[in-house]
């Protein structure tokens, strides 16, 4: 039996209105409005306690080099394709950790396709330089694609979201590759390579390159983290153009080796 007083069966007393019915806010409309105002006090919250971007500048009193790069690959290769990279671009990281592998064992290595890796970092990206750094340093001694897979499948560990110090899980990764870590904290310590980084930072300005990675396929430029379908589609086509002349920036040293010629 129902109680006295209580609209049977609705489980209210008789005279009341919903507020659905008055059409005013119900009790969900102001829990979401409180839920929103909570996501944006916690947002503003992070963006304050974020660290302030580091930029490192181009430092014009450094003596302007040749842009090379890194190649990999046969020298007789149809096709070459210059990768302008950025090792902190978490779209860069993408390409080389699930794209890449397959364009090596499916392109590279059966002479179709040679690269050629171009740093090119970013003002947005706080460490990039220091691992274009580390990479270059590691070049001295014959690995820079390991050192190369190794930085972008450990991005997590050194980019700008994660330390302000990133020599240090740069060092790390440079040990687990079997660097002489004399040699490469000392080519460390003297920024030895910070010129020919800039170099190829300046030469993708000069080509007008607006984001990381960008492929240059024989001379047709592809923006983005293309899937392997897609980068070999590229390559098929610029193989198959007559005449092809590659794009090349420089006669293509041995595999891991700087180039020694410069960019047209």
């Amino acid at each position: 039996m129902a109680r006295k007083g209580v609209d049977r069966g609705r489980g209210r007393r008789p005279g009341v209105v919903s507020s659905a019915k008055r059409g005013g806010p119900g009790r969900g409309f102001w829990l979401a409005l409180a839920a929103i105002a909570i996501v944006g006090l916690v947002a503003l919250a992070w963006a304050a306690s974020r660290p302030k971007t580091q930029v490192t500048q181009i430092d014009p009193n450094l003596p302007p080099l040749k842009a090379e790069g890194y190649v990999l690959g046969s020298p007789s290769a149809p096709v070459e394709v210059i990768e302008f990279a950025d090792f902190e671009c978490p779209a860069c990281g993408q390409f080389a950790v699930i794209t890449e592998p397959q364009v090596r064992s499916e392109l590279v290595n059966t002479g179709k396709v040679r690269v050629r890796f171009m740093d090119f970092p970013l003002q947005m990206h706080r460490n990039t330089w220091d691992a274009s750094l580390a990479a270059a340093c590691a070049n001295d001694q014959g690995k820079f694609w390991e050192m190369h897979d190794a930085i972008f499948a450990n991005q997590d560990r050194w980019n700008g979201e994660t330390t302000s110090r990133p020599r240090g899980p740069l060092s790390d990764i440079a040990k687990q590759v079997g660097l002489d870590m004399d040699k490469y904290g000392a080519c460390m310590d003297n920024d030895t390579h910070r010129a020919q980084i800039q170099a190829t930072a300046r030469e993708g300005e000069r080509r007008g390159i607006g984001q990381t990675p960008t492929f240059i396929f024989n001379g047709t430029v592809v923006p983005g983290a293309l899937p392997f379908d897609a980068y070999k589609r590229y390559a098929d086509q610029a193989a198959s153009a007559v005449p092809a002349k590659p794009d090349s920036m420089a006669a293509p040293a041995a595999a891991g080796n700087v180039s020694s010629k410069p960019a047209p």
